[in-house]
């Protein structure tokens, strides 16, 4: 028994994950559009009829695009904070359905779970799904990894983890100083060296895979990012989510040996 994880798109331009277990899926934002989401999920042999619910961790663009029409188009409940709402995707006000941090959801059987974090928006969340006794992660757009973090992060038996610019990339770019702050300010994005230190200090002895995610198209690279890893990854697998093309679909069960993905070339992440 396991989980099917893939990253739909991951990165400025539009953040979408999916966590299902075969029968039945959520997606956790859909920050590009329903057409590609359909035709992403399609490539990769998922079934759009087993997601039963989005996510949306808050209202920023590239987190809910194609909320509305996906949401709309099947029929699928949404599930938002209400100060997110107000700012966030138009919806049938049948569909949007509110959580609460720290408390479970129930969606056939997958447990989501909502956490706060720190993070430039009306009201940010991160999630962590478990189904039969693993625990997937999607921790991205976190500008500090806080005790909240640190908490769920150690639950995981794989995660979606920011890894979004790398700190002299940022210093030495062409970003105005002030979008530079607010990247580094501790309630933008984690840098390459932060989420590390997270990986390094708090890691559970199950974590199997690591999709290093939300990168930075300015101020980070995939190489950059996965060599930052590498040398300490251990028995976990690192991989770089793309912001231009949905990854492999990785399965996650109880052992590392249970992880099975398809190939993914780094040189298209460039």
């Amino acid at each position: 028994m396991s989980l099917q994880i893939a990253s739909i798109n991951s990165g400025s331009n539009g953040n979408c994950y999916y966590i299902g277990n075969g029968t039945d899926a959520v997606l956790v934002d859909a920050g590009i559009s329903c057409r590609e989401i359909e035709h992403r999920m399609k490539g990769l042999q998922l079934d759009i009829r087993t997601v039963k619910a989005i996510f949306v961790s808050h209202e920023h663009t590239d987190h809910i695009r194609g909320v509305s029409k996906l949401a709309n188009k099947y029929s699928l409940p949404v599930y938002i904070t209400t100060a997110t709402a107000k700012n966030g995707p138009h919806l049938i006000r049948h569909l949007s359905k509110t959580f609460t941090a720290d408390m479970p959801v129930d969606i056939f059987g997958l447990q989501v779970t909502a956490f706060t974090k720190q993070h430039d928006a009306a009201d940010p969340h991160s999630f962590v799904i478990q189904w039969n006794a693993i625990t997937v992660g999607v921790f991205t757009d976190i500008g500090v990894a806080c005790n909240r973090v640190q908490h769920y992060f150690k639950q995981c038996h794989a995660v979606f983890l920011e890894s979004n610019y790398d700190e002299e990339m940022l210093e030495n770019g062409r970003y105005p100083f002030h979008l530079k702050n607010r990247i580094r300010n501790g309630q933008g994005h984690l840098s390459n060296r932060q989420a590390l230190e997270l990986f390094i200090t708090h890691r559970p002895p199950q974590l199997q895979q690591v999709l290093l995610s939300h990168l930075s198209k300015e101020n980070n690279t995939p190489e950059l990012a996965l060599n930052t890893f590498k040398p300490h990854a251990g028995q976990t697998t690192i991989t770089v989510a793309s912001r231009y093309e949905a990854s492999g679909v990785f399965t996650v069960g109880h052992t590392a040996e249970s992880i099975k993905k398809q190939p993914v070339q780094l040189g298209l992440f460039a």
